[in-house]
């Protein structure tokens, strides 16, 4: 795999919504290597900041309003929207927001707009299961989906995975209540006859839930409502199991004994199934590459989120994702008519 450029990636970073606070993303951004870092938010509540991370004083936050769509349209100077702004004018290539999906989301699909043909971004996040990890798409962007989406979903997920992570032909399985072609709503069915035959794509058919931890697939495709219903479920049974043997660990001395013994191997295992380490979520199908960490994420979060958005932008996430669904004739458009429409950024 080769690196699209040599040349330093500015990240614009918005640093409103975090739960723990801008200081904390912008310790993320300090421990960023490699990287330069405009981080968008209240300058006084940001802190000193090292030489390859500027600050712009933006105060005003959406992150918490109930309509971002409508935030973004009515706040222009919220951090949230100046940090995209940011990355439409040139002054930096791609987004980190720290706030919530749906004011990252909102704000980058008025700023960058979709890639030319593209019917829907969707919202792509690696699920960190020990030794198969895998991605999921959509985690939340599109509740109601058609099977063409979701075909581009597919592509698009081909796509990350090759170029951030160095999969050679992703298998791309389709998440549904059975793995026969048959199985799931008239939209499952009809995208899965679609994959079926799509060009370019390592298409391995239906799993059903028991498919994640398995390794069967390495990009699985879901509509945004199933997808986010999954990736809660899978949170949220770590979480419980994760305290559970915590528990267990501390219930009697012969047990912290056997804590303290396997304690390597369960720091080890932790930072496998550690969400920070995978840098949150990503926005695919948009013109510049955009990242949404968890809020509640720390400064490590933080920094491999900044991390991720400048691998994916040397490594033309977006144009690599476009150029898959040219070629797999998945596009809303013929190839030679959204080539036409895409911007002159040079």
């Amino acid at each position: 795999m080769t690196s699209t450029s040599t040349t330093p990636v500015t990240v614009a970073v918005d640093v409103n919504g975090a739960d723990l606070g801008p200081a904390e993303v912008a310790r993320g951004a300090a421990l960023a290597q490699g990287v330069r870092v405009i981080l968008f938010g209240p300058a006084a509540e940001i802190g000193p900041v090292p030489s390859h991370v500027s600050v712009v004083d933006a105060p005003v936050s959406i992150a918490k309003d109930p309509d971002p769509a409508r935030a973004v349209r009515r706040t222009p100077d919220a951090s949230i929207v100046r940090a995209v702004a940011a990355v439409k004018d040139g002054d930096a290539q791609a987004l980190v927001s720290g706030g919530s999906t749906g004011a990252a989301l909102a704000a980058s699909l008025f700023g960058f707009k979709r890639v030319p043909g593209v019917h829907r971004p969707a919202l792509a996040i690696i699920i960190p299961v020990p030794g198969k990890p895998f991605l999921l798409l959509d985690a939340g962007a599109n509740v109601e989906v058609r099977p063409e989406m979701l075909v581009q979903f597919a592509h698009m997920g081909a796509a990350f995975m090759e170029a951030v992570h160095g999969v050679s032909a992703p298998r791309v399985a389709l998440l549904a209540n059975g793995t026969e072609p048959n199985k799931g709503t008239e939209i499952i069915v009809g995208a899965h006859s679609a994959l079926a035959s799509s060009a370019g794509l390592n298409f391995v058919g239906n799993v059903e839930g028991f498919a994640i931890g398995s390794g069967e697939a390495d990009v699985i495709v879901a509509d945004g409502f199933t997808g986010n219903v999954a990736l809660k479920v899978m949170e949220g049974t770590s979480a419980a199991l994760l305290g559970a043997v915590r528990s267990a660990a501390m219930s009697s001395w012969r047990s912290k004994v056997g804590g303290l013994l396997l304690k390597p191997a369960l720091r080890g295992l932790r930072g496998e199934i550690d969400p920070e380490e995978q840098g949150g979520a990503v926005l695919l199908g948009l013109r510049h590459v955009g990242v949404v960490p968890h809020g509640s994420f720390g400064a490590r979060g933080f920094t491999r989120a900044i991390e991720v958005a400048a691998r994916s932008v040397r490594e033309d996430v977006a144009g690599r994702t476009y150029a898959r669904l040219a070629e797999a004739g998945a596009l809303r458009t013929t190839a030679s008519e959204a080539v036409a429409s895409l911007p002159d950024e040079s």
